[in-house]
């Protein structure tokens, strides 16, 4: 009996030392880094460079919450180029960066939190629409719109198709509504943000042909109860659908 107790002890000593531990410094302070990529992070003055308040997106306001939630202090910057601030959260102690895809040649190189959002290709038509697509080779038969220059645009010349593209991704919101593209091949959110912008709403997806999830990346140095805390308090703010209404309250 004599013995069960002292294990029963020995138990609850190492659980409290383990909560003991997994409480985190109160003056314990992030370097928050992002860059404009709306509708997820955007400097309210559609610069390159702001700070704090001047921030603004999907993302900007979930990672605020999520930090206000976990009583962790931080700093929040926004510049350019994207290889820089990648860089330094990564080289940096106590920096993150976001939004970034968790592939799996940078799965070791951060500690992870999310996923924040998603970032989706896809093939947009109008409300109305009666196309009906199963792989990218159906799109072949339409008029598919693109932004010069992307990523997006050149993987569907990969794939064999010819889309046509604009200097602009927000010029194929209003081209697919005047009928001069039956399609329109753009990032989900982001293309529904844009048009939103231009006064269009109730788009349909025809095609989701690639999908991601975007994270907020950490520095591998970054304390794990911090890491945790974070983790843990998303987890609650998507539970509770904090999360869903910040995305519908872009789009």
């Amino acid at each position: 009996m004599f013995k069960q107790l002292l294990v029963a002890l020995a138990g609850t000593v190492m659980v409290l030392a383990g909560s003991a531990r997994a409480e985190v410094d109160p003056s314990y302070r992030m370097v928050l880094l992002t860059e404009n990529f709306p509708p997820y992070n955007m400097a309210i003055n559609g610069k390159n460079f702001a700070q704090e308040d001047n921030i603004d997106g999907i993302a900007v306001d979930i990672i605020r919450e999520m930090f206000k939630r976990a009583g962790i202090q931080y700093n929040m910057t926004l510049r350019f180029p994207w290889d820089r601030i990648y860089k330094l959260a990564l080289e940096k102690p106590g920096y993150g960066v976001f939004v970034t895809a968790r592939l799996p040649e940078r799965e070791t190189l951060f500690k992870w939190v999310g996923p924040i959002g998603p970032d989706d290709w896809v093939l947009l038509g109008k409300a109305d629409s009666t196309i009906t697509l199963n792989s990218l080779d159906d799109a072949k038969q339409f008029k598919v719109g693109a932004y010069k220059g992307d990523a997006i645009a050149q993987h569907l010349v990969e794939k064999g198709l010819e889309p046509l593209t604009a200097l602009r991704d927000s010029e194929n919101a209003k081209k697919l509504m005047a009928g001069q593209i039956d399609l329109w091949a753009t990032g989900d959110p982001a293309g529904r943000y844009l048009a939103k912008q231009e006064g269009i709403s109730g788009l349909k997806t025809i095609l989701r042909f690639d999908s991601a999830e975007l994270f907020l990346a950490l520095n591998k140095e970054v304390p794990d109860e911090v890491v945790q805390k974070l983790q843990g308090e998303l987890d609650k703010m998507r539970s509770e659908g904090f999360v869903d209404d910040i995305l519908n309250n872009y789009l």
